[in-house]
């Protein structure tokens, strides 16, 4: 393997940019929520608890806010330095969901969330907690439009080819935003974040519960997360059962690489793998521990349907473009690398399955009738924890990822076809040195979060109660909460 190949040097600077950028995205989605919820609670019942953890959660949004719009300037950059021949193809189609992304979405973000920052003493109680819920919207609207262009990666619709066949153009706008792939990854997406932004939650009260502080505020802060992290669980199974079912209509390799399914199968005989070995090449199989009848009903939502085979697909693929597979190598050119599809889909599964069990038992241990008190360890465990969500999400991307290799565009664009015609060193630079600055920013990142969440809450007077807009002491005051 040639060290310095540009497109190895360009996959892995492209995929260390968006798992990073991919952080600090499902935070600000869920903590935004987040946020907007409790925010909610205080003007529903005057507690202060409720405005306390606002603020704390607020603030904790707002540094991860700021850090995922650094990362992601980086994105953009990544087209035109590494990915040149990929965005003259893509370019017409992802211009019109980028540009209501970047003009509408976030713009829409940024302005209320800055009306949010701003005016506490400034905007009447209604109108203040609007703004946190309108720029909640813009943060889910922004990430829909990114994953519309996203999903024409994985499913091409409203496209034309132009004259010289060398891009792809745009013709029906609501086809690409109505794409059924951007629709049941939507959700997917959503519930996923409100599951990490729950174990923030959950870890920041859990912490604070251990030494007996805020009591008051912190134990309903924590059942909050729990509830919302077991039924963001739930609604992460139910999207994640309907983006399976697209994924199989439009990406049927996808699915069998996920399974290690070398054959196609039917019924019985389209069993679930729970754990498999295979040849160090990927070319078949060795030994697995199967379910039988499952992923038939995963696949088809019936026991006697039928979900083809890596073997299979290859073969109709290679028939179907022999100057593509001309192109590729291995034994199954057109089967993506089956360990890591098959593996990040379980850890997928299992990091998110094991975040939701221990809430369920955090549940359990924490109710009020509870006759033994919360031991030590637990919560330690439930701080610990925290990451599970986030990672389940971080191997769920790279299997969409990498699981529709070797096309950048299925069945449009071979991945080697789009990258830029950089000198390799060229490109190593710039991954070392992006490698570098995020692994500082990660550093600040955390270390904010963390410092943040250690202080816990602050007394604060509730806006508008003895307090002037116009006073330098209330500007100060707004300082210090911010």
């Amino acid at each position: 393997m040639d060290l310095l190949d540009p497109l190895i040097l360009a996959r892995w600077q492209f995929g260390l940019t968006t798992l990073y950028h991919f952080l600090f995205v499902p935070l600000t989605i869920g903590m935004g929520l987040v946020v907007a919820i409790f925010q909610t609670a205080w003007h529903r019942t005057g507690h202060v608890k409720w405005l306390q953890l606002t603020r704390l959660f607020g603030k904790i949004f707002l540094i991860n806010f700021a850090m995922g719009v650094v990362t992601g300037i980086v994105q953009e950059f990544q087209f035109g330095m590494n990915w040149s021949e990929y965005s003259r193809f893509v370019g017409d189609v992802f211009g019109a969901p980028l540009a209501f992304e970047g003009l509408m979405a976030f713009f829409l973000e940024a302005t209320f969330l800055g009306l949010w920052i701003f005016g506490w003493d400034r905007l009447p109680r209604r109108l203040h907690l609007a703004t946190i819920w309108v720029a909640w919207v813009g943060a889910a609207l922004s990430a829909y439009f990114i994953l519309a262009a996203n999903s024409f990666m994985q499913n091409p619709v409203g496209y034309q080819m132009s004259p010289d066949g060398t891009r792809a153009e745009l013709t029906d706008f609501w086809a690409l935003l109505t794409n059924r792939v951007a629709l049941a990854t939507f959700p997917h997406v959503l519930f996923a974040s409100f599951m990490f932004a729950a174990a923030v939650v959950i870890a920041v009260a859990a912490y604070h519960l251990a030494r007996k502080r805020d009591v008051e505020a912190f134990r309903p802060a924590l059942r909050f997360g729990m509830w919302f992290l077991v039924a963001s669980f739930a609604g992460v199974a139910i999207a994640g059962d309907q983006l399976g079912l697209q994924m199989v209509a439009t990406q049927p390799m996808k699915m069998a690489s996920a399974e290690a399914l070398y054959n196609t199968a039917c019924g019985a005989d389209a069993s679930f793998s729970i754990f498999s070995l295979g040849t160090p090449d990927g070319s078949s199989e060795i030994w697995s521990l199967r379910v039988p009848y499952l992923l038939s009903f995963l696949s088809t939502h019936t026991f006697d349907g039928c979900v083809e085979g890596i073997n299979n697909l290859n073969a109709q693929y290679t028939a179907q473009w022999p100057d593509i597979a001309s192109q590729l190598s291995g034994n199954l050119p057109f089967a993506p690398t089956i360990w890591i599809t098959y593996w990040s889909f379980r850890w997928m599964m299992g990091f998110g399955g094991l975040a939701a069990l221990i809430s369920v038992v955090g549940l359990w241990v924490t109710r009020r009738k509870a006759k033994r008190e919360v031991p030590r360890w637990f919560w330690r465990v439930l701080v610990w924890s925290a990451p599970l969500p986030l990672m389940g999400a971080l191997v769920g991307w790279v299997f969409t990822e990498m699981g529709r290799q070797p096309w950048i565009v299925f069945s449009l664009m071979p991945t080697a076809d789009g990258v830029s015609p950089n000198p390799g060193w060229n490109v190593l630079i710039s991954l070392v040195a992006f490698t570098g600055i995020y692994a500082i920013l990660a550093v600040v990142e955390f270390g904010l979060i963390l410092k943040t969440a250690r202080a816990g809450l602050t007394p604060v007077e509730p806006p508008g109660s003895g307090t002037d807009a116009d006073d330098p002491a209330s500007a100060e005051h707004l300082t210090t909460v911010y």
